[in-house]
């Protein structure tokens, strides 16, 4: 490589004007890596970052393994079951506090049930409820529920519960 050349890959690499990598060669006696050390110790290059590499993590105490940092992290992160368990009724609470069951018969709303008023009918009366809840269905009423939560994956489901009561109850009437 003659010396214009590496004037060039100088300048090019330590961004530095061609007059200081030329005389970073000149004091360096045209080698390249102590021209870019000159540099850096003169100022006119940021060293670059130093990084340790090493497959034997006992020569460094500053190393950690990382199977102990990850079943720290995973104690630390993780919650108790009962902090879990209390999280998810708080959840099921807030559902059942802020949303309600629409009760509409040929497409007037006759009802609305808070769905906490709804859950305990189910709870106590739960063999009852759901006879009363089918045969409504094929009596034409329709049920959907509504408040603060999206409940569209729901409320899918009981238009399709509606509509296979209308299915059967179209079926019934043909015969």
């Amino acid at each position: 490589m003659d010396e214009l050349e590496k004037v060039q890959k100088l300048k090019n690499r330590a961004n530095v004007s061609l007059e200081e990598a030329a005389a970073a060669l000149k004091a360096c006696d045209g080698d390249l890596l102590d021209a870019m050390v000159y540099l850096e110790k003169k100022g006119s290059v940021k060293a670059p970052e130093q990084v340790v590499v090493t497959t034997n993590a006992e020569e460094h105490t500053t190393f950690e393994n990382v199977k102990d940092k990850v079943e720290r992290y995973d104690r630390e992160t993780s919650r108790s079951f009962g902090s879990k368990f209390r999280h998810l009724w708080c959840i099921i609470i807030d559902t059942l506090k802020n949303n309600s069951l629409s009760i509409t018969h040929k497409n007037e709303e006759f009802m609305k049930i808070p769905l906490w008023v709804l859950a305990f009918i189910m709870i106590f009366a739960w063999h009852i409820s759901i006879v009363v809840i089918i045969v409504s269905l094929f009596f034409g009423v329709r049920y959907t529920l509504v408040g603060r939560d999206e409940m569209r994956e729901a409320n899918k489901l009981i238009g399709k519960a509606a509509d296979a009561a209308d299915y059967v109850k179209e079926k019934f009437d043909k015969l």
